[in-house]
């Protein structure tokens, strides 16, 4: 019985052995990761005063100014640019819709003076029928020309004023 005892207190004292380099092995390993947080650390702050140094030194070869400077002529050129890009696509959007119009135009005053003489002529005799489509159609051709002048005029305007824009951006 004495030698039970004593094996059995061997026994609790192996476990709590056991035990405690269980708690030692966790605690080396605590320290471990520590250490290796310590090392990015101190890697870290070397790369960022690296990077500091070479940020020192290209501030020292931009100057500032002299690229606010360049960075504002090149705005107002792109702002030409587009000035004259817009002009130049007004211009031609105007053209291609004036050739446009007028064969539009042409057309409908076509349609309007064919039904207009259509539905006089059904509505007079044969004789007078004829002196009526002729005096229709000379009646309203005039007014339509007037119309395709007066769109003309305003062509010139937008060109007037295009150019009045261009000089002001040339200045």
């Amino acid at each position: 019985m004495g030698s039970a005892k004593a094996l059995a207190k061997e026994l609790v004292r192996s476990r709590r052995a056991v035990n405690r380099l269980y708690e030692n092995k966790a605690q080396l390993n605590s320290v471990s990761m520590h250490l290796g947080e310590i090392v990015a650390t101190a890697r870290t702050v070397g790369h960022l005063s690296k990077s500091t140094e070479v940020m020192k030194i290209v501030n020292n070869l931009m100057k500032a100014p002299e690229l606010a400077t360049t960075m504002q002529e090149f705005s107002k050129e792109m702002t030409k640019a587009g000035v004259m890009e817009e002009m130049v696509n007004e211009a031609v959007d105007s053209a291609l819709d004036s050739e446009d119009m007028e064969e539009e135009i042409e057309e409908e005053v076509d349609k309007v003076l064919a039904s207009v003489a259509g539905e006089t002529a059904s509505q007079l005799p044969d004789a007078a029928r004829t002196q009526k489509i002729h005096e229709a159609s000379t009646s309203r051709v005039p007014e339509e020309r007037q119309a395709v002048a007066e769109g003309a005029d305003d062509d010139e305007e937008d060109l007037e004023e295009m150019r009045a824009r261009l000089a002001k951006v040339r200045s």
